[in-house]
């Protein structure tokens, strides 16, 4: 029978690892910057397990990307910054703080609260202890707006969080309808430097058709990463149609007119892929 382990098991396993003295070559190796690669692809092949609801492997992903927390906190200890201890006490306190309305009195084992809040109420409250949070951090240095919003999010979500913070100064559209007459302003000077035929304009002005769409999205309650996900996906199984419809004709794909393979994307469409 497979014994059973522990956290304590897995900081220990770590620490072994890590050892000088028989640990492994490649672990040793490592810093905090040159795992941070591989945080962000587990943490992406736990995201896509769910999507794809493979639980049987959603487990195994899961682990990996605690892995990562466990290494993080492995080299936070060697250099005496913090250790996995301390993130758990840290990340429990942050939580306590942030959900007054089920540790009323700010404690972990308080008694529940007499009333339960509203979506919006829970909202409000979670944007006004984070405001507070920030405010504390100007204290020890970060003074501006923008200055603790990731700088390695994928540029989706970070374009989400840059926006939403500026909101909250006031620095934001009030109506939908304005934000779809900025897309058509960014359109139409983009087209000005694709006529123009000035290749950094072109970037320049994608880069804001983007971020203006991006704006939308999040005036309309619509996560742009999962947006964008969800139409790669029927691109997918929509050119798997295509695709099979040529190979089962026999014939290369240089045969096809672009007509025609139109033709059979519209089929995939027409039956719902």
């Amino acid at each position: 029978m497979s014994p059973t382990y522990t956290i304590d098991d897995l900081i220990y396993l770590m620490s072994r690892l890590r050892d000088p003295d028989g640990g492994c070559p490649w672990d040793l190796k490592q810093d905090f910057a040159s795992i941070v690669p591989h945080t962000l692809e587990e943490a992406y092949e736990v995201a896509d397990a769910i999507e794809r609801k493979d639980w049987s492997h959603l487990n195994d992903e899961l682990g990996d990307l605690l892995f990562q927390v466990i290494f993080y906190a492995q080299l936070g200890a060697e250099t005496e910054r913090f250790d996995f201890s301390t993130i758990v006490s840290n990340l429990v306190a942050k939580l306590v703080r942030r959900h007054p309305h089920v540790f009323p009195d700010g404690t972990l084992h308080s008694p529940p609260a007499e009333r339960t809040l509203t979506d919006d109420e829970i909202k409000q409250n979670w944007e006004r202890i984070k405001q507070q949070e920030r405010e504390g951090k100007e204290a020890k240095g970060v003074s501006r707006v923008l200055d603790d919003v990731p700088k390695a999010l994928p540029s989706l979500s970070r374009a989400v969080k840059l926006q939403k913070r500026a909101s909250q100064v006031g620095f934001d559209w009030n109506d939908a309808e304005l934000v779809l007459d900025k897309i058509e302003e960014e359109i139409a000077e983009l087209r000005e430097a694709i006529q123009l035929g000035n290749q950094a304009a072109v970037a320049d002005e994608m880069g804001d058709v983007l971020f203006a769409q991006v704006n939308l999205a999040r005036h309309l309650g619509v996560n742009p990463e999962d947006a964008v996900r969800g139409t790669n996906q029927k691109f997918e199984r929509r050119f798997g149609f295509v695709e099979d419809n040529v190979l089962k004709s026999g014939k290369a794909w240089s045969e096809f007119s672009l007509d025609e393979l139109d033709q059979f994307w519209d089929q995939a469409k027409a039956k719902g892929l």
